[in-house]
C-alpha cells in the first residue's frame, strides 16, 4: 500500500460521502443495516479514491477463529499423505496469528461408502473450509453439493474433478503425468515388445481417481506412439499383501521375458522389494512418490525412476489458499498444477520436498 493510500481514513470517506463512520465501516465489511442510497454513496467514494482496505490488519483485529478440515485416504506412518499433512501443519503454524486450526478425517479408499461416511463427519464438524482428496466422482459430487449448500469452500488436492467446481485444485495433471511416464518407460524398455502395469486394487477397485487418470494418459501414449507394444496387467492386493509375492511369482513364471514395468500408485516398493529379494537386477521399474521404501529401492537399483509431485508444497498451499480466500479476501487461482519431477538415483540427493517457503507475507 502506498503512502497516499495509508493517509485515507474511514472518517475522510464518511465526510466525502456524507454518512457516518459506522456506515462506512458496515459497507467495508459487507454488513447489513445500510440503506441502498448510503451504500451507493460510500461505494462511489471508495471507487474514486481507489481505496483498498488493509485486510491483513482487519483480520488480525477481528480475533475470529477459523476451523479447517481435511479429508484424506487412511494412511500409514511413512505414506504420501503424511507429507501432505506435514505441509498443512506448516501452513497452520505460518498463519497462526489468524487463529486457524485443522481437524483431520480419513476414509478407506478401497471401501465403497467410506468416503461418504467420513464426509458426513466433516459436515457435522461445521468447518470454515475443507481440503479433500476426491474419491469416485459420484461420492465426491454428493459431498461437494452438501458443502456448497452449507456455504463451505472446498479445495481438491492430489486428484481433481473440475466439474464439481472446487475453490481450487493442487496436484499434478494426472493424465499428462501418465503420458509422460509412458514416454520414459518406452525408453527404458529398449526395444522390448512387452511391458507390465502393476495395479493395486481391492475387489476390483483402484485406490484413487489419480491412478485411473494416470493410466489413461499412459495408454493414450502407448496407443499413439507404440501401438505394437503388448501391455500386460498384474493386479496386486491392497489388503492382502501376503498374496502378492505368489502373484508375482506366477506372473514372471508365465512371462519370463518381461523386463520392464510401472505402477501408478505410491507403493512401487512392493515390486522393488520383490525384485531385490529375487535378485532381479535386470528388471526396469517406474513408480510414484518419494516414500522412504521407494527411495531405498531407487538407491539400491531396483527402481529406475520415481515421479515426484511435491506433497508437502501441495499441503501448505491448500491451507494458504483457504486463508487467502476466507481471511484476507484475496482472489485465488483455481487450478494449481504441480511440476512432474523425474527422480533417479543420480539426482535424488538434490531433491528436497520438505522445505516450504513462508508466503503468508507475500
Amino acid at each position: 500500500m502506498d503512502n497516499q493510500q495509508e493517509r485515507i481514513r474511514i472518517k475522510d470517506i464518511a465526510r466525502l460521502a456524507g454518512v457516518s463512520v459506522g456506515t462506512v465501516d458496515r459497507v467495508l465489511h459487507s454488513r447489513s443495516g445500510v440503506s441502498a442510497a448510503s451504500r451507493e454513496k460510500v461505494e462511489e467514494i471508495l471507487q474514486q479514491l481507489n481505496y483498498q482496505p488493509n485486510m491483513y490488519a482487519s483480520a488480525l483485529a477481528s480475533n475470529k477463529k477459523y476451523r479447517f478440515a481435511c479429508l484424506f485416504p487412511a494412511h500409514a506412518e511413512e505414506d504420501y499423505w503424511v507429507d501432505v499433512e506435514n505441509g498443512m501443519g506448516q501452513a497452520i503454524t505460518a498463519f497462526s496469528d489468524f487463529h486457524v486450526s485443522l481437524q483431520s478425517f480419513c476414509y478407506d479408499q478401497y471401501e465403497s461408502g467410506s468416503f461418504t461416511e467420513e464426509g458426513e463427519k466433516v459436515l457435522n464438524a461445521r468447518p470454515d473450509g475443507v481440503v479433500l482428496s476426491p474419491a469416485s466422482e459420484e461420492e465426491t459430487k454428493e459431498l461437494a453439493h452438501k458443502l456448497r449448500e452449507a456455504n463451505i469452500p472446498y479445495i481438491f488436492i492430489d486428484s481433481n474433478i473440475p466439474n464439481l467446481s472446487p475453490l481450487a485444485f493442487f496436484g499434478q495433471h494426472a493424465q499428462k503425468s501418465g503420458y509422460f511416464a509412458a514416454r520414459i518407460l518406452h525408453l527404458l524398455a529398449m526395444g522390448a515388445n512387452e511391458i507390465v502395469v502393476f495395479r493395486l486394487i481391492y475387489e476390483g477397485r483402484l485406490g484413487s481417481n489419480q491412478q485411473l487418470h494416470r493410466e489413461r494418459g499412459f495408454y493414450e501414449y502407448m496407443k499413439t506412439c507404440c501401438p505394437e507394444m503388448k501391455i500386460r496387467e498384474l493386479n496386486l492386493y491392497a489388503k492382502q499383501p501376503e498374496q502378492n509375492e505368489k502373484l508375482m511369482n506366477e506372473f514372471f513364471s508365465a512371462h519370463p521375458d518381461i523386463k520392464c514395468g510401472i505402477t501408478f500408485n505410491s507403493k512401487a516398493y512392493i515390486i522393488g522389494e520383490y525384485m531385490q529379494a529375487y535378485g532381479k537386477k535386470d528388471f526396469h521399474l517406474m513408480g510414484y512418490d518419494l516414500l522412504r521404501r521407494n527411495v531405498a529401492c531407487l538407491q539400491n537399483g531396483y527402481i529406475d525412476f520415481i515421479i515426484a509431485q511435491q506433497p508437502t508444497v501441495q499441503g501448505y498451499d491448500s491451507i494458504e489458499c483457504l486463508c487467502n480466500h476466507l481471511i484476507l479476501k484475496k482472489r485465488v487461482k483455481s487450478c494449481n498444477y504441480m511440476p512432474i519431477h523425474l527422480i533417479s538415483v543420480d539426482n535424488i540427493d538434490f531433491y528436497f520436498d520438505t522445505h516450504v517457503y513462508d508466503s503468508a507475507n507475500d
